[in-house]
C-alpha cells in the first residue's frame, strides 16, 4: 500500500472511486472542492494505491494556519483494512510539516458515518468543525 500526492493520471480512477462510494450530491460537492484544492495545493490531496489501483483518497486544506480533513473515501472492497487510517495519518504528517496550529475534521451530513474512524484515532468532538459551507468557501 502506497499513499502519495494526487497525480493527473489518477483523475479517472479517482472519479470512478468517488462515484461508487459517494451519493450523487456528495460527489458533486466533493468534485468541486477537489478541483479547487488542486488549484490551491495539490500536495494536500492524497491517494492510496494498491498494486497500481487507486483504492482510497483524502482531501485536506489549510486555512488560517488550521488544517482541515475534508473528505475521505475508500473503495468498498478495501474498507476495514486500515487504508482510511493510513490516509488520515499521511495527511496529518503533511499538516505537521507545515506547522499548522490545529487540525480539524470538517463535518457535514455526508461524512457523519466516518466520524467514528477519526475518534478511533484520538480525535474528539472539539476537533470536529461543523460547517454549512463547502470547502471552497471555508478555504477561499
Amino acid at each position: 500500500m502506497n499513499v502519495r500526492s494526487f497525480q493527473l493520471s489518477d483523475y479517472r480512477p479517482l472519479t470512478t472511486l468517488l462515484e461508487e462510494v459517494l451519493t450523487e450530491e456528495c460527489y458533486e460537492q466533493t468534485m468541486e472542492a477537489f478541483a479547487r484544492q488542486l488549484s490551491w495545493d495539490s500536495e494536500l490531496v492524497l491517494v492510496a494505491v494498491d498494486q497500481s489501483e487507486v483504492v482510497g483518497m483524502i482531501i485536506g486544506t489549510i486555512d488560517n494556519n488550521k488544517g482541515y480533513y475534508y473528505r475521505i473515501a475508500v473503495h468498498p472492497d478495501h474498507q476495514r483494512k486500515g487504508i482510511g487510517k493510513l490516509l488520515i495519518q499521511s495527511l496529518r504528517q503533511r499538516f505537521e510539516q507545515r506547522n499548522v496550529q490545529k487540525i480539524l475534521i470538517t463535518v457535514d451530513e455526508h461524512n457523519e458515518p466516518v466520524l467514528s474512524l477519526y475518534e478511533s484515532m484520538g480525535y474528539a468532538a472539539n476537533d470536529f468543525f461543523r460547517s454549512f459551507h463547502k470547502l471552497s468557501i471555508i478555504a477561499g
